[in-house]
């Protein structure tokens, strides 16, 4: 196969690729492509061995046609629609360049790009079935990508709850106190928090891939002195360090899930994609409590280690690129060098950030958007409900293990219906979603933007499953009744923790579009501080108001949250009339803000 890309302009071939039908394909559009991890190589390699662009032609570009260059990236991004890992499921139109009058321009040659006749400019982005775009790869291969990433996914939530699966071995080895043991879960959730503000900047800048690997290669380096740890120093150390490189994959997931699947097809692996942070906790205390009463507790870092590893290569060797912007670069810079032209440029190109703007839109812009009220409010909710699940990794100890005296293992296996909860909310997911596309299609037919409240009415019906089976585990939590009554009640709350979760991200990123990744980025930060902190008291607290009374408090405080969607269900879009950052539509009188039609 050719190492160069194949630009060839005159000519249609007909070949069965990764499409998987027979039929006939620009060349110029398929770049000569045998399947997609095969391009894929091709791409990055073409990235690396292309002539290093002048940043003098640049900046003479960029310099004489500065309107230009600013109404390019005015258009672009008022038509994209979000920013964040969770898309809206609403797809707007490409920029659209025109060519220039009396130029050479032959619209059969899709890879020429018309010059823009405001910048000067011949901005590179997909053409119609692009084999470059993942979004036109087979299902079969953008399956094969999902299952991988939500491996990943759950192997990196799996990581953090895995050593609460029994805690009394390497305290007693490592001669410390249950509080300080309980700070190793801490540490790791708080690099969760931490991470995404450092690599969600560096995928847009280099990709989703070289974070991937760069990152999970420490993550899994890391581990090893965590097994190997001959003081509680070393082993808290590691594990804050292996949180912060385990987070990358966290935040970047759902934004590589979205580079793949359109709107209208995403509902499923979304889906698959926001189980994993559950049901990877869930299997921690399980295979934890396994190793450690049959091996010992350092196999439990040895059998993570093995397990990432084997990840890591899967994921160097096959993972393709899917960042539009980084592909795009790549066929920019080719273009450039085969035809000498320095007016091919992707937009990511010509939108120029300095380092002061990049802080403020990692680090600053974040801390704003939690002063928004839908914001805030939905920020709160989904930190009780993360509180919630790593509670119950040191609340159910104390009832079963304390309250009826089960060893670890058997204690470990009450998490199960938790996780049959998060599957049954996850096999109800594509309904749900196929319930939005219904509601929304109905103001797309009338040329209108479906209202972001529209994403609320799974949380309206999934809310009230947490308090319910809240409530049910404290009063059946009596050392004198059956164990069965708190193990089954952890279902209610596993199907009620998914049903929040999907709905919360999708409102927010509807509500503030393009702020939706800072939006995004605050929720995630302040979940993951509270996450960690909560397994600082949670024993503390269980034995101070007996087993019935600390879990009602969190019933309580969990029936309280109930309320917020329905707040906004009503009053959301006149919330975001007022605020500076959300996206407001046009409210009619007599009509709820959820049926208001947004002009």
């Amino acid at each position: 196969m050719n190492s160069e890309l194949s630009l060839e302009t005159d000519s249609e071939r007909s070949e069965k690729g990764p499409h998987g039908e027979k039929k006939e394909v620009i060349a110029t559009s398929s770049f000569n492509s045998e399947n997609v991890v095969q391009h894929q190589i091709q791409l990055n390699s073409s990235l690396v061995n292309a002539n290093t662009d002048s940043a003098v032609d640049l900046h003479r570009i960029l310099t004489q046609n500065k309107q230009g260059v600013e109404k390019i990236l005015s258009r672009y991004e008022s038509n994209t629609h979000g920013l964040g890992p969770v898309e809206s499921g609403i797809d707007l139109e490409k920029v659209e360049t025109t060519p220039a009058p009396n130029s050479s321009f032959n619209a059969n040659d899709k890879w020429k790009y018309p010059v823009d006749e405001d910048s000067k400019l011949r901005i590179v982005d997909f053409v119609e079935d692009d084999r470059d775009d993942p979004r036109n790869w087979t299902k079969a291969y953008k399956w094969k990508y999902t299952v991988l990433l939500g491996a990943v996914c759950f192997d990196v939530a799996m990581m953090s709850a895995v050593i609460t699966g029994d805690l009394e071995a390497p305290k007693y080895e490592l001669n410390c106190s249950t509080e300080v043991m309980c700070l190793c879960v801490s540490l790791m959730v708080w690099g969760f928090g931490l991470g995404p503000l450092l690599f969600a900047p560096l995928s847009e800048e280099f990709g989703r891939n070289p974070v991937y690997q760069v990152t999970l290669f420490i993550a899994v380096v890391f581990i090893v002195p965590c097994g190997a740890a001959k003081n509680i120093g070393t082993l808290l150390a590691f594990r804050f360090l292996d949180g912060l490189a385990f987070s990358a994959p966290m935040c970047l997931i759902g934004g590589s899930l979205s580079d793949m699947w359109r709107s209208t097809e995403r509902g499923v692996a979304m889906s698959i994609f926001s189980a994993a942070p559950f049901l990877g906790p869930v299997m921690g205390p399980i295979v934890g409590s396994l190793l450690s009463v049959k091996c010992s507790w350092r196999w439990v870092y040895w059998f993570m280690l093995i397990f990432s590893a084997c990840l890591y290569v899967v994921v160097v060797m096959f993972l393709p690129e899917t960042h539009h912007q980084k592909i795009l670069r790549a066929r920019a810079k080719h273009l450039r060098k085969i035809t000498n032209d320095p007016t091919y440029r992707t937009v990511s190109e010509i939108k120029i950030r300095t380092l002061k703007e990049v802080t403020s839109e990692t680090l600053l812009r974040p801390m704003v958007l939690l002063l928004e009220l839908i914001v805030f409010l939905i920020t709160m909710y989904m930190t009780v409900i993360y509180g919630l699940l790593y509670m119950f990794f040191f609340a159910f100890p104390v009832v079963f293990s304390e309250g009826k005296h089960f060893g670890p293992i058997k204690t470990s296996l009450m998490f199960i219906p938790v996780g049959a909860g998060v599957l049954l909310a996850t096999a109800i997911s594509p309904f749900l979603n196929k319930d939005y596309v219904k509601r929304a299609q109905k103001y797309l037919d009338r040329g209108e933007i479906p209202p972001a409240e529209l994403r609320l009415i799974p949380m309206m019906i999934g809310c009230w499953f947490v308090p319910i089976g809240l409530f049910s585990f404290a009063w059946s939590s009596f050392p004198r009744i059956s164990w069965a009554g708190p193990c089954f009640s952890g279902f209610a709350c596993g199907f009620g923790f998914l049903m929040l979760y999907n709905p919360a991200n999708n409102y927010i990123v509807d509500s503030y579009q393009h702020y939706a990744a800072s939006g995004l980025a605050a929720k995630t930060f302040v979940r993951s501080m509270w996450g960690g902190s909560v397994a600082l008291f949670t024993i503390q607290m269980y034995h101070r108001l007996d087993y019935q009374w600390a879990t009602t408090l969190m019933a309580f405080i969990a029936l309280a949250c109930c309320a917020i969607p329905y707040l906004f269900y009503f009053f959301g879009a006149r919330i975001r009339q007022k605020s500076k950052y959300a996206y407001s539509p046009v409210l009619h009188s007599g009509k709820t803000d959820a049926e208001a039609d947004p002009k």
